[in-house]
C-alpha cells in the first residue's frame, strides 16, 4: 500500500512536471534561448555598424584628403598668386637749360703729329690782310695793292682789273689798283674802296661777290722774313732758308728769285681746322725775324706790335681757322712749313699760285 501510494505520488509529480513544461513553452521559444538570439542578432548588428561605420570613417577622411589635395593642386597650378608690383618712381625734371655765355676767342689747340720736319710755331697771334686793301696809302706799308714779292699783286690775283695806278706817296706807288680780294666799290681811282668780309665753307672761303674772280691762290699770308728786299734777309737766305739746298745754288744770288714767295704752310687754327696756304708776302712789321720764323726753339715774333702778332693770314684762311673777328688781332694758331708734297687736296688748292717774283 504504502509502495503504491509512493508510486502514486511519483507518477503524479511527473505529469504535473510535463503540463507544467508544456504550459509555459506555449507563447514561444525559451526566455533563455530569445536572449541569446536577440544578443547574437545585436552582436551581428553591432558588428555591421561597426564595420560601416569604420568604412565611413576611413573614407571620410580619405575623401577629405583627396579634396584638400586637389584643391591644393588647383591653387597651385591655375590659380598662382598675385604680387602687387613696386610704383614705378616718377621721372625727374630735366634741369632747365642756361644759355651758354658768348664763346671767346679760343687758342689754337696743341698741332697733331706732322710728317714734315719742320718745326711747329705755337700760340702765334694773327692778324687779317687781303689784296686790294688800302688803310693808309701814305704809309711805305699801308696798302696790299702791292707785295714784297709782286709789284702788281692786286692786278695778278683779279685776273687784270686795273683803275688806274696808285700815288708815288706810298709804298706801292705806280703799282695797279682795282684788284680786291673781298668787295670792291667804286668804278674810279679816287672812289675806290675794298672791304673784307666774313668767309664760309659754303663757298669754299672764296669772296662772295660777284665782281671778283680769283686767278691767284685766295689762301694766303705773309712772314716777317723778307729774303729779296730786306738786306739782311737776303745776304742770310741761303744758309737760313731750310729748302735753299733743293733749288739751284745760282738763286742764292738771284734778286729776281725767292725762296719765300708761293711756299706752302700748315696752319691750325682756334676751331681746330688744319688749313693750308702760300706765302705771298712779307710781314708784319719786321722782315728779318729768321729766329722766329726758322729756329726749332718755338721762339716768339719780334714785332711787339698788335699783340706781338707773327703772321697776317687772308679772308679765306681767317674763316677756314675760324677766326673770331674778320679783321682783328686777338686769335692764336700753329703753324709750320710743309713741301708742295705735304699738302692735301682742299679749298686751297683750287687755284694755286705759281707767279714768280714780279718787282715791276
Amino acid at each position: 500500500m504504502t509502495r503504491l501510494l509512493l508510486l502514486l505520488s511519483l507518477v503524479g509529480l511527473v505529469g504535473i512536471g510535463t503540463i507544467a513544461s508544456t504550459a509555459v513553452a506555449k507563447p514561444g521559444k525559451p526566455k533563455h534561448h530569445a536572449i541569446t538570439t536577440t544578443s547574437s542578432k545585436r552582436t551581428k548588428t553591432t558588428k555591421t555598424a561597426l564595420v560601416e561605420t569604420t568604412l565611413k570613417k576611413t573614407a571620410k577622411p580619405t575623401t577629405k584628403t583627396t579634396t584638400k589635395t586637389n584643391k591644393s593642386h588647383t591653387t597651385k597650378t591655375h590659380q598662382p598668386p598675385t604680387t602687387t608690383p613696386a610704383p614705378t618712381p616718377a621721372p625727374a625734371p630735366a634741369p632747365t637749360p642756361v644759355p651758354a655765355p658768348a664763346p671767346a676767342p679760343t687758342p689754337a689747340p696743341a698741332p697733331a703729329p706732322s710728317s714734315s720736319s719742320y718745326p711747329w710755331h705755337t700760340k702765334i697771334t694773327s692778324t687779317t690782310f687781303w689784296v686790294g686793301e688800302i688803310y693808309n696809302a701814305n704809309a711805305s706799308d699801308g696798302s696790299q695793292v702791292c707785295s714784297t714779292y709782286d709789284a702788281a699783286w692786286a692786278l695778278h690775283w683779279s685776273g687784270g682789273l686795273n683803275l688806274g695806278l696808285a700815288g708815288s706817296g706810298g709804298g706801292c706807288g705806280g703799282s695797279p689798283v682795282g684788284g680786291c680780294d673781298g668787295i670792291p666799290s667804286g668804278t674810279t681811282l679816287g672812289s675806290f674802296t675794298c672791304a673784307t668780309e666774313k668767309r664760309t665753307a659754303a663757298n669754299n672761303y672764296f669772296p662772295t661777290s660777284p665782281l671778283v674772280h680769283p686767278s691767284e691762290n685766295p689762301f694766303y699770308l705773309d712772314l716777317p722774313y723778307d729774303d729779296v728786299n730786306n738786306s739782311t734777309a737776303f745776304k742770310d737766305r741761303c744758309s737760313a732758308v731750310p729748302w735753299a739746298s733743293q733749288f739751284p745754288a745760282s738763286d742764292c744770288s738771284n734778286q729776281n728769285f725767292s725762296y719765300m714767295k708761293n711756299h706752302w704752310v700748315r696752319i691750325v687754327g682756334p676751331n681746330g681746322n688744319t688749313c693750308y696756304g702760300q706765302v705771298e708776302d712779307a710781314g708784319p712789321y719786321t722782315y728779318d725775324d729768321e729766329t722766329y720764323v726758322f729756329g726749332s726753339g718755338d721762339a716768339r715774333p719780334s714785332s711787339g706790335q698788335a699783340n706781338n702778332a707773327g703772321l697776317d693770314v687772308s679772308p679765306a684762311l681767317n674763316g677756314c681757322l675760324g677766326f673770331a673777328e674778320i679783321d682783328g688781332d686777338s686769335d692764336k694758331v700753329n703753324w709750320q712749313f710743309v713741301d708742295a708734297s705735304q699738302v692735301p687736296s682742299g679749298p686751297w688748292s683750287v687755284v694755286v699760285t705759281n707767279t714768280p717774283v714780279d718787282e715791276g
